[in-house]
Parts: C-alpha cells; sequence; structure tokens
C-alpha cells in the first residue's frame, strides 16, 4: 500500500474542514489504515465518515485489500497538537515533564509554550499555619512528555 498516496487523500478529505487536524496517520503490515483526526470543536461522526469515504473511494480495492478506520481521539489519549491545547483552554491538565509533574488549569497556548495556574497551600512566611497561594508554571511544549486532560466526575 502507498503510504504516500493514501495520506494525499487523507490530508485532502481534512482540508475541507478547516477546523479538523490530523493527530495520527499509520498503515500497518496487514495493510490496517488508523487515521486519527480531531477538530478546534471536535470531531463529529458525519466528519469521520466523510473522511473514511473520500479514502475508500480513491483507494482500489480490487488492488489491494484494506481496513480503514477513521476516529477522533479518546478522552484518555494525550494531546500531541497545540490545536488540542487550545481547545482544552480552562480545563484541568495532568502534564508530565522530566523534571517534574503539574497539575492545573490551562490558561494559556501557545507554539513554544503552556501555562498552568493552580493553588497550593504552603507554610506561612512567619508564624504558624498555612496559607493558599497561587502557583504558576509555563511549560515549554518540547519538554512535556505527557499531556492529558484531567476527567472529573
Amino acid at each position: 500500500m502507498n503510504q504516500e498516496h493514501v495520506l494525499k487523500l487523507v490530508d485532502e478529505a481534512i482540508a475541507e474542514n478547516k477546523a479538523l487536524f490530523l493527530i495520527d496517520f499509520n498503515i500497518n503490515n496487514n495493510s490496517i489504515i488508523k487515521v486519527i483526526v480531531d477538530g478546534d470543536n471536535g470531531v463529529t461522526l458525519k466528519e469521520c465518515i466523510r473522511i473514511s469515504r473520500h479514502i475508500e473511494h480513491n483507494l482500489d480495492r480490487e488492488n489491494e485489500d484494506f481496513s480503514l478506520e477513521v476516529t477522533s481521539p479518546d478522552i484518555s489519549d494525550d494531546l500531541v497538537n497545540v490545536r488540542q491545547y487550545k481547545k482544552n483552554m480552562n480545563r484541568i491538565m495532568i502534564i508530565k515533564t522530566e523534571n517534574g509533574n503539574y497539575e492545573g488549569k490551562l490558561v494559556e497556548a501557545n507554539d513554544k509554550n503552556i501555562t498552568l495556574h493552580w493553588k497550593a497551600r504552603e507554610q506561612k512566611p512567619i508564624g504558624k499555619g498555612k496559607i493558599t497561594v497561587e502557583k504558576e508554571a509555563i511549560i515549554p511544549l518540547k519538554d512535556i512528555r505527557k499531556a492529558k486532560v484531567k476527567i472529573i466526575i
């Protein structure tokens, strides 16, 4: 299976809706094509079907047998694209880096960094007891090893 041709078909289908973007694309040895697409406002089933049909109708099943799966990311999947961070603004994120772990509200995201805010209890500088302080971390995207939206029930 020609991976470049299939990826071109995926890109064509996604280009029809500017709010969509590709998260992952893979063709394994058994000719199983897996496409994961996300959108600035989510991805509807109708969009997944449209993308799937565009790919399938432009591939020849007479020449190659394949299986095709077009889906959106699972809520438990890691964020991998800056647009995913932007779409999850003001949500609680769990971020893992080599230098430590962070949990806080995502308040800013750009092409280089994300910014998290959270509150923490710390010892008073003078006297006994604790006070609540506002914390902020600016984390470079290149340092992020894992990033998930915290699921709150």
